[in-house]
């Protein structure tokens, strides 16, 4: 076999110096290299498993708020169609309200024209009565051809008077 090792170029005392030498870069590169490396690995593995904990939590803290949000829409809708519902209602009294103040108006402006009606009719059945009266007094004078006293105007006139209000 040391033939072969010979024929194929290797010398033993140079691999074994060749193998210590490996085995102290080996352990150079482990030492300072690898260990640093494998730590720094580590720490970004570490950092890589927080971060997604992390967007896990935001996830879920991102569903809890638009959670929130609808509530809060729903709310805000209930409370809408809550003051809409209240501003109609209102808007009804109001417009009952205003109605009833309309036909109060109305029914006023009736009676003071029915009592408005009322006198005229008053004053003109008293200017009938009278110029009746004065016609009356007048005719009969005419027909009967004499001149009547004052005496027998009134009493004339009231007779009149008595029949035209009957």
């Amino acid at each position: 076999m040391g033939e072969t090792l010979q024929t194929l170029g290797i010398q033993w005392p140079k691999l074994i110096a060749q193998a210590i030498n490996f085995a102290i870069v080996l352990f150079v590169l482990w030492k300072w290299a690898y260990r640093p490396a494998l730590a720094m690995f580590e720490l970004r593995r570490e950092r890589i498993a927080e971060g997604l904990a992390n967007a896990d939590k935001i996830k879920a803290e991102l569903a809890r708020t638009e959670a929130q949000r609808q509530e809060v829409l729903t709310q805000a809708n209930t409370q809408a169609s809550r003051m809409v519902e209240e501003a109609r209602e209102a808007a009804n009294r109001l417009r009952q309200q205003e109605t009833q103040k309309a036909v109060a108006a109305a029914e006023q402006i009736l009676a003071k024209a029915r009592e408005a009606a009322a006198q005229d009719h008053a004053r003109m059945m008293a200017e009938l009565k009278r110029e009746v009266g004065r016609l009356v007094v007048q005719t009969t004078a005419a027909v009967t051809g004499k001149i009547l006293t004052p005496e027998d105007q009134r009493r004339l006139a009231e007779e009149t008077a008595r029949q035209v209000s009957a």
